[in-house]
């Protein structure tokens, strides 16, 4: 009988930590993941909660209206086309056509869900339908219409702006876009994809950007990194692959600084090579490469360093940014905002704050740190590489007079495409403009010849229209 009780007393206190095992996770759950729940096309509650209420407008970090309400209570978007078209990814539209923008993603303050019932109950009263909450994104419209502007027509590709002090996404567009105002539905085999959001979802090869990974791995892991030099020969045989330079270059000598500013492929081979995949990996990992991507105000694709056939080729392609390499161009965007900010990754955000009918706001804005992958000493080392590839190698046409432009091009081949995708990633290195950007034009050629000069237009833009305070 003893044996019983004790048994029974056993299972009771394993049932009762099994609950609240699932009570705990539960909470965890519906913290990390409420939004994306809740923003999903599957919950019908939602789709109840939008039929009963006039969704809130979404304004820019000036106050400028994106997206507000027609006299027919049809959803209606900024006012110029080409606006619209850059932002649509961002804000997402009314059809719900554009996966995790801010009209599904903010829904739940769009529609003030579970909020005001006060507001509601007066509403009702007076025969008036519940009005949603007002909310005001970080994003600069008159930046994001310059970035479409400035793009390729024709290309693919995807544009970002930050403020690395902060983390605030102040441009995000990916391209094509299409008008919210007048949508057309692509078929689903439509090369095109112009509902795909290219800058948080797109996972390619980084190109020789990623070589600002291998240098912090290299100055985190080998003795005396700064100073040691690696030989250029213009080939580097390893496993029966040939690594080679654009146009056949032969650089000589050179310090991992002056490896970065000139791009050279086989100097990050043999760091990479010398560091190890281990070591490669750790770095990649504390830059947030191989995380689940969970941020409050943005769904991000996991980025990813590769896990399987690492034979000593693969290493070395994977220092000079190729192999099995999967980054976002946001993701990109946030490795240069770490190095400009000190070694600290900010999360990127994009709500600054949501008012009700009432007029209270809520959910303001904070800063807040992500990562931080590198020592203040380390991300100076890789800005002053990243400022000489500006002023004396491949990233020159990011050069802006009277500004410290920092860069790295990147050109990455990926599935035998005929012309490699154009990378850059860069930052202007003045607290007063603390601004980054990822550029990324896919199927176009050069990094250096085509991303690079759009990235020194937007820092011209950025130096004579600076964005709008908080």
């Amino acid at each position: 009988m003893k044996l019983l009780r004790r048994n029974l007393r056993l299972a009771a206190g394993a049932v009762a930590l099994l609950l609240v095992g699932l009570i705990a996770y539960g909470a965890y759950s519906l913290n990390v993941f409420g939004n994306r729940w809740f923003s999903s096309s599957a919950n019908t509650a939602l789709r109840r909660v939008k039929q009963g209420v006039t969704p809130g407008r979404i304004l820019d970090r000036s106050g400028l209206v994106l997206a507000d309400n027609g006299p027919d209570g049809k959803r209606t978007y900024h006012p110029d086309a080409l606006t619209r078209s850059a932002l649509v990814h961002l804000l997402g539209d009314s059809e719900g056509m554009v996966a995790y923008g801010a009209e599904s993603f903010l829904a739940s303050l769009l529609y003030d869900f579970g909020g005001n019932y006060l507001g509601r109950l007066g509403a009702f009263f007076r025969g008036e339908q519940p009005r949603g909450m007002d909310v005001r994104l970080s994003v600069d419209s008159a930046l994001t219409r310059r970035a479409a502007e400035l793009f390729p027509k024709g290309k693919s590709g995807a544009v970002i702006v930050l403020n690395w002090k902060t983390g605030e996404v102040l441009a995000l567009s990916s391209f094509p876009g299409f008008d919210p105002n007048s949508p057309v539905r692509a078929g689903d085999d439509d090369p095109a994809q112009p509902y795909w959001n290219r800058a948080t979802r797109w996972l390619s090869a980084p190109g020789s950007t990623f070589k600002v990974v291998t240098m912090a791995s290299a100055l985190q892991r080998l003795p005396g990194a700064t100073a040691k030099t690696y030989t250029c020969t213009g080939a580097f045989m390893v496993d029966g692959t040939l690594i080679t330079d654009a146009g056949g270059a032969v650089h000589g000598e050179l310090t991992l600084r002056d490896a970065l500013a000139v791009s050279c492929n086989i100097t990050f081979a043999k760091a990479a090579l010398e560091a190890g995949d281990e070591a490669m990996r750790k770095t990649a990992r504390a830059f947030g490469i191989g995380d689940y991507l969970l941020f409050s105000d943005l769904v991000v694709e996991n980025s990813g360093y590769p896990a399987s056939n690492r034979v000593s080729k693969e290493i070395a392609w994977t220092g000079a940014g190729q192999s099995a390499l999967s980054i976002t161009p946001l993701h990109m965007a946030m490795v240069a905002s770490g190095i400009a900010n000190g070694g600290m990754m900010m999360e990127p955000k994009l709500l600054l704050s949501a008012m009700d009918a009432a007029g209270i706001s809520h959910r303001r804005m904070a800063p807040e740190v992500y990562r931080t992958p590198l020592t203040p000493t380390d991300a100076a080392t890789i800005r002053a590489a990243m400022r000489r590839a500006v002023t004396h190698g491949t990233a020159s046409r990011a050069r802006v007079d009277g500004l410290t432009v920092c860069g790295k091009t990147g050109s990455a081949q990926v599935d035998r495409q005929e012309n490699t995708n154009a990378w850059f990633i860069g930052f202007i290195q003045e607290e007063n403009h603390p601004y980054a950007i990822s550029v990324v034009v896919q199927d176009a050629g050069g990094g250096g010849e085509i991303a690079a000069p759009i990235a020194g237009e937007l820092f011209k833009y950025l130096r004579q229209h600076a964005p709008a305070g908080r």
